[in-house]
Order: structure tokens, then C-alpha cells, then sequence
């Protein structure tokens, strides 16, 4: 089946899909209208938006092939699952990569890519030099940390049991349930500021 992607920025008529995807993808409670909405306020510094979705427009219908959301410097909170100490840029500089999801019928062709591309052209756009993310080890095949690293990702810090707290708020994770257990592998994307 030929896949025909196209890309722009995440707007609210796109959260229905978004949420279904990242609680499919994620698991249960991952995502709801609050959340999102507090996210999407949280990609946006100096008029530009950082998020980014896929769509493939079929001959019948559009599906949701993917999405990106960032968090522009400045816009999210450093805490104990962060290492600044041994990051190679100053904090204000260091945007957020939140989360990046794409539907299993559209892996492997480039779309978490593309969207992490658009998504760092709008974070430097908006004056960051870097990209800070949680990687999930317990991706299938390590999936999420081997993309990253291809992507430029450099492994900072591993943190057991980050997502804990988000079960104790009503996560259940794909593959602990309420008890979650994954390592957060801390990553850093260094932009190109040429």
C-alpha cells in the first residue's frame, strides 16, 4: 500500500486523534483533553509552534500516520529525572522533546524522523541549541533509543522507574500495568546552528 504523508503543525482540531493514538501506542491514561491542551500552550515561543503531526491522505480516509510534541525552552519544569549538571548546554537553551508517536502500520518509513526535523527547525526557530528527551528502554527492540541515537541523541543518564509517578495519576503502562518498573534513558539532540 503506498503511503501518501503529509506534515504541519499540531492545531486542536487534531487532539481527538492524538490522544487516541498516544493511548493506544502508550497505554490507558497517557493522554486526555487537559493534558494536551497544557502540552500544546507549552510548544509555543515567539508565535511559533513546535509540534508537528502526520497524516496519510488516503483514497478513502485520513489517518493519523504520527505526531511530535516539544516543549520550547523556558515552558517546562527541570526536575529529578533531569541532569543539567551534565548537559552541554545552559538550561534556558535546552528545549523538551515530550513525546514522539507513530502508528504501528507507518514504522519504518521515515515519519518519526521527518517529524523530529520539522520539530527542531521550529525549536531553533524559537532560539534553542538543544533538545533534551526520556527514551523509553523498554521499547520493542530498543527501538526508542536506537532512533534517537541515529537522530543525533546522545545518552546522558539512565533513570529507573520514572513513569511511577504518572501511574500513581492514572497510567497504566503497556508493560507493568500500574506498578511501572521502565528506565527512562535521559537523551540529548545538539542542533546544527548554521
Amino acid at each position: 500500500m503506498t503511503k501518501n504523508i503529509s506534515y504541519r503543525p499540531l492545531q486542536q482540531q487534531d487532539f481527538d486523534a492524538v490522544i487516541e493514538l498516544a493511548n493506544r501506542v502508550h497505554g490507558q491514561g497517557y493522554l486526555n483533553q487537559a493534558r494536551l491542551q497544557a502540552w500544546y500552550q507549552q510548544g509555543f515561543a515567539k508565535g511559533i509552534n513546535s509540534h508537528f503531526v502526520a497524516y496519510d491522505q488516503g483514497l478513502e480516509s485520513t489517518t493519523l500516520a504520527g505526531f511530535r510534541l516539544c516543549f520550547a525552552t523556558e515552558q517546562w519544569r527541570i526536575d529529578q529525572w533531569c541532569s543539567p549538571e551534565l548537559w552541554s548546554h545552559a538550561t534556558e537553551q535546552v528545549a523538551y522533546f515530550k513525546c514522539n508517536t507513530v502508528d504501528e502500520n507507518y514504522r519504518g518509513l521515515g515519519v518519526g524522523s521527518q517529524l523530529l526535523k520539522l520539530s527542531v527547525a521550529a525549536l531553533k526557530q524559537q532560539g534553542a541549541t538543544a533538545g533534551v528527551s526520556h527514551l523509553w528502554r523498554q521499547s520493542p527492540g530498543n527501538s526508542a533509543i536506537k532512533y534517537f541515537s541515529k537522530c543525533g541523541g546522545k545518552l546522558i543518564k539512565d533513570h529507573p522507574r520514572k513513569w511511577q509517578q504518572d501511574c500513581d495519576n492514572g497510567y497504566e503502562c503497556i508493560i507493568c500495568g500500574f506498578e511501572c518498573y521502565c528506565v527512562a534513558a535521559e537523551m540529548m539532540i545538539t542542533f546544527d546552528t548554521e
